[in-house]
């Protein structure tokens, strides 16, 4: 379809990532979610690792010097993610634990919240898998919204 170009849906690599985010959570609800005691989620890493250095690899750092606002536009993103998070934890009066795993399972997903959850109680680290995986499938869709919209940003859309 002739839209299709306009917000990238006519390219591989979107379909592959989007649809193997949530054929991998669709998994999750089957019994193929026995297999991480085999290493699943070790080899998994290891291909959330290659796909983030084949990301890398594309990436084009001198073209910063363009458009230094991209760079800031990241660093006030960040910076309201602290925020948000800050002020909800005050207002809700949660724990700090909630601070660290509501960060780590938005930024690292699950290679990384179980480790952060444990580090409060080995208990937890359960909890910390399962807001890694729904924080990798919102972000999913979130960073591809946020791709179509930088893109109009950039007068490329």
């Amino acid at each position: 379809m002739s839209w299709s170009r306009q917000v990238s849906l006519h390219e591989p690599f979107v379909w592959v990532v989007v649809l193997s985010t949530f054929i991998g959570l669709g998994l999750s609800l089957t019994r193929a979610r026995t297999l991480d005691g085999a290493g699943a989620s070790k080899i998994g890493s290891l291909f959330l690792y290659i796909l983030i250095a084949c990301i890398g690899m594309q990436m084009d750092i001198g073209s910063l010097a363009d458009k230094p606002w991209l760079l800031v536009l990241g660093l006030v993103w960040i910076i309201v993610h602290i925020v948000l998070l800050a002020l909800l934890g005050k207002l809700l009066r949660v724990p700090f634990f909630y601070f660290a795993m509501g960060s780590q399972s938005n930024i690292g997903g699950p290679a990384s919240a179980p480790v952060v959850a444990s580090v409060f109680h080995p208990a937890l680290a359960p909890v910390g898998a399962l807001l890694g995986a729904l924080g990798y499938a919102t972000g999913t869709v979130a960073a591809y919204i946020v791709g179509v919209v930088l893109r109009a940003m950039a007068g490329q859309g």
